[in-house]
C-alpha cells in the first residue's frame, strides 16, 4: 500500500458535485472528497482485503445467533419488546441490503474496527466518484469496486419481496439525502417504483396501526438512513412494533446487533487471538494504556478517547449514556501526517469494493477526507 501525491483535474469539484457530491468540500472550505493523493495497491493485497471481509462477516453472523441463542442483549442494552423484533427477524430473514467494515491495514496486518451495519455513509465516494476519478486519471488500472452493480443486482433480487412502491427516508441534510438518493437511483434501475420522504413526516395510523406517508398512503417498504437506536426512542416508537407485521424496514432490526459496538467484546470473547480481530472488552482490567474507549452506539467518530499512558486524543459528542468498550489500540499507518482507514463494503452478502477515509489524527471523524484508490 502506497500513499502517491498527484495533481488533481482542473475541474474536480465541478465533477464530483454533477456526479452527485454536493458536499465535496467541507464548511472551511477545504477537500472532502481529496484527489491530491491516491492509494495505490497490489492486487494480492487488494484480494486479502476481500477475503478477510468474508471473514469477518462470518463471523458477525455467528456472533448474531450467539447473542439470540444465550439471550445475551442486555450486553448490548436492547430492551423488550425490541428482543422479539430482533428474534424474529433473525428467523424470518426479511432484506438486508448493505454495511460497511472499517478496517485498519498497515501492509501486513488487517484488523476490524468497527461495522456500520445500520446507517453506512460513504457510499456515493466509493461507488461513483472514486470510479470516475480513475477512468479519467487512470482508466489502465483497476479498482476494487463493484458496488454499483451490486446494489441494483440486489435491488433486482428483493423486486419480489418489496412493496411496488419503496419509500426512502432520510434526515434533512446534504450527505444522507444524496446518499438516499443515490440508493435509490439502484432500486429504480432495478425495476422498482421509489418515493422519499423525511424521517420527520412519517405519519402513524393508529386505527389501522401502520405508518403513513404525507397523503395517508400506508408506507409497506422503507428504506431508512436513521438509526435504530434513535428510531426506537421516538414518539413513535410503539408503532415501530406494532406495525411489525406491516411495515418491512431496510436494513432489518436485527442490523441492530451488528452496528452496536458491544458486539466488538463478544467477537473477541468468542474468537480470542483471532488474526483479524482486536483486543475488545467491557473494562480496561486487562489493558496497561494502549486502548480506544469508544460507545457501544456512536455515529462520524463522537466520543471517542485513545489512550495510551494518558488520554491522548478524544473527540465530543452525544453518545455514552448506554456504556462503552474498550478496545486496544491499532497504530494506523501514517503517511506524511495522513492516517487512513479502509471501508470495506458489504452488499447483502458479497464483499463489492472499498473506500478509504484518511484524517490528520488517529480518529476518523465527520471531518476525515474521502481519498480514492486503484489497485496494479
Amino acid at each position: 500500500m502506497k500513499r502517491i501525491s498527484i495533481s488533481p483535474r482542473y475541474n474536480w469539484k465541478d465533477t464530483a458535485e454533477k456526479q452527485g457530491l454536493i458536499y465535496s468540500t467541507l464548511d472551511d472550505g477545504s477537500p472532502y472528497w481529496d484527489e491530491s493523493a491516491y492509494y495505490e495497491f497490489s492486487s494480492k493485497e487488494i484480494d486479502e482485503i476481500e477475503r478477510v471481509t468474508y471473514v469477518l462477516h462470518q463471523l458477525y453472523l455467528d456472533a448474531a445467533q450467539h447473542i439470540i441463542d444465550n439471550n445475551l442483549f442486555d450486553k448490548l442494552k436492547i430492551k423488550e419488546p425490541i428482543i422479539q423484533l430482533i428474534k424474529d427477524a433473525w428467523e424470518k430473514e426479511p432484506p438486508a441490503l448493505y454495511g460497511r467494515f472499517d478496517l485498519g491495514y498497515d501492509g501486513k496486518n488487517i484488523k476490524l474496527l468497527e461495522y456500520n451495519a445500520d446507517t453506512p455513509t460513504s457510499l456515493i465516494e466509493a461507488s461513483i466518484i472514486q470510479w470516475y476519478w480513475l477512468q479519467d486519471k487512470f482508466p489502465m488500472y483497476d479498482q476494487f469496486n463493484s458496488i454499483h452493480d451490486k446494489l441494483e443486482a440486489k435491488w433486482a433480487d428483493l423486486k419480489p419481496y418489496v412493496d411496488k412502491t419503496v419509500y426512502f427516508a432520510h434526515l434533512d441534510n446534504n450527505e444522507d439525502f444524496m446518499t438516499v438518493a443515490y440508493i435509490a437511483q439502484t432500486a429504480q434501475n432495478a425495476g422498482l417504483t421509489t418515493k422519499f420522504i423525511l424521517m420527520s413526516d412519517i405519519g402513524w395510523d393508529n386505527q389501522n396501526k401502520y405508518f403513513v406517508d404525507l397523503d395517508n398512503n400506508r408506507i409497506a417498504t422503507v428504506f431508512k438512513l436513521y438509526p435504530y437506536e434513535w428510531l426506537i426512542n421516538e414518539t413513535f416508537a410503539d408503532g415501530f412494533v406494532e406495525s411489525s407485521n406491516y411495515t418491512q424496514w431496510i436494513e432489518p432490526v436485527w442490523k441492530m446487533l451488528w452496528s452496536n459496538k458491544a458486539i466488538l467484546a463478544l467477537l473477541w470473547e468468542l474468537n480470542p487471538n483471532h488474526p483479524n480481530l482486536l483486543p475488545t472488552y467491557f473494562d480496561t482490567d486487562k489493558f496497561d494504556g494502549n486502548y480506544v474507549k469508544k460507545p457501544i452506539y456512536s455515529r462520524e467518530g463522537a466520543n471517542i478517547e485513545i489512550v495510551t499512558d494518558d488520554v491522548i486524543a478524544s473527540t465530543d459528542g452525544d453518545y455514552g449514556e448506554e456504556g462503552f468498550v474498550y478496545q486496544q489500540l491499532f497504530e494506523l499507518p501514517e503517511f506524511d501526517g495522513n492516517y487512513p482507514v479502509i471501508g470495506s463494503w458489504m452488499i447483502d452478502q458479497d464483499a463489492a469494493g472499498m473506500g478509504i477515509r484518511e484524517s490528520n489524527t488517529l480518529i476518523t471523524d465527520n471531518r476525515s477526507r474521502f481519498v480514492p484508490h486503484l489497485f496494479k
